[in-house]
């Protein structure tokens, strides 16, 4: 705790706490006179409006955004950039971060806008070479190689950016501050001093984090609880598309996201992406269904496989890739109990195409199917779509928003669908409607 200082020495400048006839400094006498101490510490946070006041009196104006040039990161941020706003961008090492950010930039920069790009992992000849692999050699924006915080806030003063990267944040350290850099301790300072900027100059702030193994970002998780948004990646570096997700908004919805396919020149948005993981949705084949989850205001239809194989071990095997392990678990066993499958001892795959993760439980109908005809071997009807949850009695349960998920089957080509049978769904001529209310019904009514 800081001392505060009550008198100084004439004589030597010296403070001191308390009265005394001597300077203990330079041993002179009668000296000491009254100091008011103008010692503050730093300010910390954001200054607010002191006076209380009533939050109906509370004037708001407008948001306006500013457009990032890609509509799938803009819906996913809920409509763009908000003023003033610190957001943190996660994902696993080589899965597109530093792209989408470095095109987003050139976007930005071709618009005007005054962008300011900080690195701290690379030299500026290997930003340079990944600008001219995605085909923005020209791009109009500042670039600086640093992680010297204080260095990092001189050059903002100066350059009084618009749009701010700092990539990544774990790099950047705090000289008066102890621990190495990317330490909890130094990943807090910086990044406090990055938001005051931030909201203090109306700067949109954008850092970039790490994933450590365990899958959340390195700090541990206290950056998410200081930035106004944190979206993250999902899905395999080996895999061609992407999904970002947005777990956390104060300027918008966190229920979106933006899918995008990783190529050659860079993140493309998908403008379609139900259409991208249905691609061989087409060829009949036991053990494929197709079902539909929502994100957001987006429907989005994926294919769901299953694979059931004797077992060469006497423990038999559950691997389920997209979906909770424990899920896979519970509708084996409803399986076994309603649906007259055996299948206590064989091995069960199941795996979600395109890499996707679902947490929805209106894809049980459509997991138990595909298990089952696989099991069976038995193809499915043409241009079939499932929905429902199961209940662990047998029974299928309806899932919200049904309508909406069967339009968006309807739109891309889809004949037939199996859903509940107390759901509120309107008899349509385009798409025939099987009603279940057990897991043996919807068994028997999948079959061509």
């Amino acid at each position: 705790m800081a001392k505060k200082f009550k008198y100084k020495c004439n004589s030597c400048k010296g403070l001191f706490i308390k009265w005394s006839g001597q300077c203990s400094e330079c041993k002179a006498w009668n000296t000491l006179v009254d100091y008011e101490d103008t010692i503050s510490k730093p300010s910390r946070g954001l200054a607010q409006n002191s006076k209380p006041q009533f939050v109906s009196d509370i004037k708001m104006s407008e948001i306006e955004r500013l457009g990032s040039g890609n509509i799938e990161l803009d819906r996913a941020l809920g409509g763009g950039f908000a003023p003033g706003s610190l957001i943190l961008v996660g994902g696993d090492p080589g899965i597109g971060k530093s792209t989408l950010l470095l095109t987003t930039c050139a976007n930005l920069g071709g618009a005007s806008v005054k962008v300011l790009y900080i690195t701290g992992e690379e030299s500026a000849e290997q930003v340079k070479i990944r600008a001219n692999r995605l085909q923005v050699p020209n791009a109009n924006f500042k670039l600086l190689c640093e992680t010297n915080l204080k260095k990092i806030l001189s050059a903002i003063q100066d350059e009084e950016p618009d749009f701010l990267v700092i990539d990544s944040i774990q790099t950047c350290y705090k000289e008066d501050v102890q621990g190495a850099p990317g330490s909890v301790t130094q990943i807090r300072e910086c990044t406090l001093e990055l938001m005051v900027q931030a909201k203090t100059h109306n700067c949109i702030t954008v850092l970039v984090g790490h994933v450590t193994k365990e899958g959340s970002i390195a700090g541990p998780k206290i950056l998410e609880h200081m930035v106004d948004t944190v979206v993250y990646f999902e899905g395999d570096r080996n895999h061609q598309y992407r999904i970002l997700r947005t777990i956390k908004n104060r300027f918008g919805s966190t229920s979106e996201i933006g899918v995008f396919e990783m190529t050659a020149t860079g993140l493309l948005p998908v403008a379609n992406p139900s259409s991208v993981f249905l691609q061989a949705s087409d060829l009949k084949s036991p053990g494929s269904l197709i079902s539909c989850t929502l994100e957001g205001s987006r429907s989005l239809l994926f294919e769901i496989q299953a694979l059931v194989s004797s077992s060469a071990f006497s423990v038999p095997q559950r691997v389920a890739l997209g979906i909770d392990q424990k899920r896979l678990t519970i509708i084996l066993a409803i399986l076994e109990k309603s649906g007259g499958m055996q299948i206590g001892m064989s091995d069960v795959f199941v795996s979600v195409v395109g890499g996707l993760k679902i947490d929805d439980p209106a894809l049980d109908l459509a997991c138990a199917l595909a298990i089952a005809t696989n099991h069976i071997n038995k193809t499915t009807l043409p241009q079939l779509i499932a929905l429902g949850e199961l209940g662990l009695n047998g029974e299928i349960r309806s899932v919200s928003q049904i309508e909406l998920r069967l339009k968006e089957a309807q739109r891309l080509g889809f004949k037939n669908a199996i859903i509940p049978k107390n759901a509120k769904v309107k008899e349509t001529k385009k798409l025939n409607l099987f009603r279940a209310d057990r897991i043996d019904a919807a068994i028997e009514m999948c079959y061509e």
